[in-house]
């Protein structure tokens, strides 16, 4: 096993807080004009904690909005900024040790706000909600009563409507004893057509063995459906690449949801055996991608386990980086997204053109529709409860001619 070497300019630059900040001249503006202001440090980042705070943008409604970088001892980095509670960059070593960023994003709020990216729609790294994924037709009933929704993905309702989760700031507290971040976002009743006063927490904690922690919460005040995400693209190549297809992905799920041709469930939970849809063993994603109707994988995964139970739900091996990625969920589904629609009219972190399959999601949910589909396992929160959730991804490396299993 060849000793990992970090590179120790970029482990200084993150834990002086520069990198990432240091490429985001002219972050404390949507235009991109100004350098951003210097770093902040609270009390207890004096006392050598590591959440480092610096401006990234005005929104086009004048709210201020700040990047947040949490680093662990081996130097992996994660920034995280307010607008949609967004990860827009994970910095996690390869089998040498070199430090890559290995999501889809950008280097200031103005790349989130471009006409490009509003054009597309591909929701990078943000918190998608009320509820992540599609509502056919933008409709559904609770209690007797008729809702409907904002419609934004032809005739159906996506990732919760015009301007969801992923278009708000959220309220931050950093939470420098455990390395964490906490952003608090309140929907309004009706807010994009949903019911009830929806209070939601999403809390990201870097732990010290590389994994981001991903822990949600809610509660209402009225009966309404909740299903957040995140939604970040991964790139494990970091950017030695030209697109995401030869990374060997294995999906811990017998059966997917089958869908029509707008992508809403028929409500058949079909065995992925014997199909391009099978990853229970490792499968490039560009090996049977062209196979997929549609021309590539925009699905929900049935995961193996039980809901609202920790279990892995997927393993992600780039083989020129040696960089793997272990997810794990209480949820009870994964979409699996190839980045079909990704199309080369964005230009993200590090100059990088993001061209169709250049990354993937794995965006861990509730199925989609849940709220039409009565034999799908249930989506809405009643007032009294909490909505609890959490997923982690996980990242080591694994040496070339080491098994699947063994990765470290």
């Amino acid at each position: 096993m060849k000793r990992s070497k970090i590179n120790k300019r970029l482990v200084l630059l993150a834990l002086a807080g520069g990198l990432g900040a240091g490429s985001l001249a002219g972050c404390s503006n949507p235009e991109g004009n100004e350098e951003p202001n210097e770093l902040t440090a609270t009390k207890d980042q004096q006392q050598g904690m590591d959440i480092r705070q610096v401006p990234f943008g005005t929104t086009k409604e004048g709210k201020e909005t700040t990047l947040y970088t949490l680093t662990n001892a081996k130097g992996m980095q994660v920034q995280i900024t307010d607008y949609g509670a967004t990860v827009t960059s994970i910095l996690a070593p390869d089998r040498d040790g070199e430090l890559g960023n290995v999501v889809l994003g950008f280097d200031s709020l103005a790349g989130y706000q471009s006409p490009e990216y509003l054009k597309s729609g591909p929701y990078f790294g943000a918190i998608v909600g009320r509820y992540g994924n599609r509502i056919a037709k933008g409709r559904f009933t609770l209690k007797g009563q008729k809702y409907r929704l904002a419609t934004n993905n032809g005739e159906n309702h996506l990732h919760g409507g015009t301007k969801g989760f992923d278009k708000v700031v959220w309220r931050a507290e950093p939470l420098p004893d455990q390395n964490a971040v906490r952003f608090t976002y309140v929907s309004p009743d009706g807010e994009e057509g949903y019911p009830g006063t929806l209070t939601s927490s999403v809390t990201y904690t870097l732990t010290e063995d590389n994994a981001l922690k991903i822990d949600y919460s809610a509660t209402t005040d009225k009966a309404t459906p909740v299903n957040l995400t995140n939604h970040s693209y991964f790139n494990l190549a970091a950017g030695q690449a030209s697109d995401a297809l030869d990374h060997v992905i294995t999906l811990n799920a017998d059966r997917y949801t089958v869908v029509n041709a707008s992508l809403i469930p028929t409500g058949e939970l079909r065995e992925v055996a014997g199909t391009v849809m099978d990853f229970t063993g490792p499968h490039a994603i560009g090996e049977r991608v062209k196979q997929v109707e549609g021309g590539g994988y925009d699905h929900n995964y049935v995961l193996n386990g039980e809901n609202g139970t920790m279990k892995k739900a997927a393993t992600v091996y780039e083989p020129n980086s040696g960089r793997v990625m272990e997810v794990f969920t209480t949820e009870p589904g994964v979409q699996f997204y190839s980045g079909n629609f990704l199309d080369g009219t964005i230009t993200g972190s590090g100059n990088k053109t993001y061209n169709r399959h250049y990354g993937f999601a794995l965006e861990t949910q509730h199925f989609p529709d849940s709220p039409n589909q009565p034999d799908f396992p249930s989506t809405t929160l009643e007032p009294g409860e909490t909505y609890a959730s959490t997923t982690i991804y996980k990242f080591s490396t694994r040496e070339n001619d080491q098994p699947e299993q063994q990765s470290r």
